[in-house]
């Protein structure tokens, strides 16, 4: 659980944060786009890295025309290829963070490549007491 001032309630300095990227996957690119494109990933990852604000943790996802949904109904497994959802952005990816609150996971997301053509939603991981 977050406090109001950053980090957990049991004394943790920091959060993680999970950063999803979404794009349109139909969009075609130039080599030379691809290219700058990497080129500001490589950068962003540098970047996060130093700062010690990525995990590790932090991968493209293949298209959803190879995704597989699956579904247990009563209890009988179905599964059905593509997405669950037809939707104009795909996820594409993703980020593990670890930051001292929100504002500054959002900080982090506005600089992913992603963020400038399509989106990139932050979502606070729920953190469960050790048993």
């Amino acid at each position: 659980m977050e406090s109001r001032n950053g980090g957990h309630k049991d004394g943790r300095k920091n959060m993680r944060y999970l950063a999803l990227l979404y794009g349109d996957e139909n969009v075609v690119s130039s080599d030379e786009e691809m290219q700058e494109m990497m080129k500001a990933y490589v950068a962003f990852g540098e970047e996060g890295d130093k700062a010690g604000v990525l995990t590790g943790v932090g991968e493209a996802l293949q298209p959803t025309s190879t995704a597989t949904t699956v579904r247990v109904r009563d209890g009988e497994t179905v599964t059905t290829d593509g997405p669950f959802a037809e939707t104009k952005e795909q996820l594409g990816g993703f980020y593990l963070f670890e930051c001292k609150n929100l504002d500054q996971a959002i900080e982090w997301a506005a600089k992913i490549p992603a963020a400038k053509d399509g989106s990139v939603e932050v979502r606070p991981i729920m953190e469960f007491p050790e048993q």
